[in-house]
């Protein structure tokens, strides 16, 4: 059995170029990981496939030298650049005689460095113990047999066997401590729905400059690095704009194939981006990947159910490229979609700010619905989001609604219906937006 991977240790890095688009990974940024992890890289193992090995992901003939580069370095980490299967990882280990990760162990292990608050914490851990629960094999053949000595022996149950009900029972205990922690959040959601204060989340992926833009937004101190993930934690404050004032939040970075595990964990910490009436698309706009990146946000967007909500995209470190300067970019309906700023030289903020008001003032909508008794659930979802002003019944039974919530909110609830919902609008009713 290997030690746990500790910060600070060498490490070997492996990473294949596959003919497969889906699979493919960027080298710069496994370095920059293994960076923000705190390893320092001695050595880089790369090669091409059409696909994986099953036995060792990158064939035998690369799992040699991978063990001897390993040997000739006294490296005591290897971490792979895509990830593998519990049995891979299992062989690779036998192979080259020390620890060796995976991209989601090493962004999960990033992830515990970085938590700070009780919430981060217990999402990190659930994360971790999901992800662990399919790899307990591995370095436990010791422990693939009976317990036994004295007062020991009988039919017992194997070692393995006792991990995975302690992990399932741990598992069960951060979801219950989390959703208590998620009901907390909804409440202070519904304060924030009640003042009539639209809420705004930073998106984009990790090390685009959200939290930079965040800071100088706001004033606060958010923790900000050249790094990746260097904010975990959400963070919200009031920004005041001309004629109205917003909650601006600021959330964990995205990441191409962020794993599943964190994304089920961190469904508590992703509603703030699922309930915000606007997102600000955060890019960093002189990263030659900047294409890619952007696809990869809006695919995790598409994944939390956060696709439908406004988005005003954010070209941010304009200072980085020649010739560009603070402007506002308009579609053809001359609203504002696209704003080029730097946020470390406090560069076209007002434009930003203008932009976000007049995309704010648009999002907020009124509705009078006839719901009929067979569809009274729709009564809850309305509730939740604090959107019922008036609620009376027909002599027919149907309940009659007037509601008024932010545009994004009624989008989502016409996609998760079917569009049943807009069956139900009565005539007399109109669009009321807030300017």
């Amino acid at each position: 059995m290997f030690d746990r991977y500790e910060a600070g240790e060498q490490a070997v890095l492996v990473h294949i170029d596959f003919a497969d688009e889906e699979r493919r990974e960027d080298i710069t940024e496994l370095q920059l990981l293994v960076e923000s992890a705190g390893a320092k890289s001695v050595g880089v193992i790369t090669g091409s496939r059409k696909s994986p090995d099953r036995k060792f992901f990158i064939g035998s003939g690369k799992a040699e030298e991978l063990a001897a580069m390993v040997a000739g370095t006294d490296a005591n980490v290897v971490i792979f650049n895509h990830a593998l299967s519990p049995a891979q990882e299992r062989n690779l280990e036998m192979i080259c005689k020390c620890r060796v990760l995976d991209r989601t162990t090493l962004i999960l292990d990033i992830f515990a460095q970085r938590a700070r608050t009780h919430e981060g914490k217990l999402q990190v851990e659930l994360a971790q113990l999901r992800h662990m629960s399919t790899r307990l094999v591995r370095g436990w053949t010791h422990l693939e047999r009976q317990k036994g000595g004295i007062g020991l022996r009988g039919p017992g149950e194997t070692q393995l066997e006792t991990d995975r009900r302690l992990l399932r029972g741990r598992i069960k205990s951060i979801n219950r401590r989390l959703e208590k922690v998620d009901k907390q959040r909804e409440q202070s959601r519904r304060a924030r729905k009640r003042s009539d204060l639209a809420t705004v989340s930073l998106v984009g992926y990790t090390n685009a400059g959200k939290s930079t833009l965040f800071n100088a937004l706001t004033t606060s101190q958010v923790y900000a690095a050249d790094q990746l993930f260097a904010t975990l934690d959400p963070t919200l404050r009031k920004l005041d704009l001309k004629d109205h004032s917003v909650i601006l939040a600021d959330t964990v970075g995205f990441i191409r194939h962020l794993p599943h595990d964190l994304v089920a964990a961190f469904k508590a910490t992703l509603q703030e981006t699922r309930n915000a009436d606007l997102l600000l698309h955060v890019v960093d706009c002189a990263d030659e990947n900047m294409g890619e990146n952007f696809e990869q946000v809006q695919a995790v967007l598409e994944e939390i159910d956060a696709k439908e909500i406004p988005q005003l995209i954010v070209c941010n470190k304009i200072d980085l490229l020649d010739d560009v300067t603070p402007k506002v970019d308009r579609n053809e309906n001359s609203e504002p979609y696209r704003v080029w700023v730097s946020a470390h030289h406090n560069l076209g903020f007002e434009l930003l700010q203008d932009a976000i008001e007049e995309l704010v003032g648009e999002q907020v909508a009124e509705y009078q619905l006839k719901i009929p008794a067979s569809s009274g659930h729709y009564l809850g979802q309305f509730y939740r989001l604090d959107a019922l002003k008036q609620q009376e019944y027909d002599d027919f039974g149907n309940c009659i609604l007037s509601v008024r919530l932010p545009m994004s909110n009624w989008k989502r609830l016409l996609k998760q219906s079917q569009g049943e919902l807009e069956t139900f609008i009565m005539e007399s009713s109109t669009d009321k937006v807030l300017s």
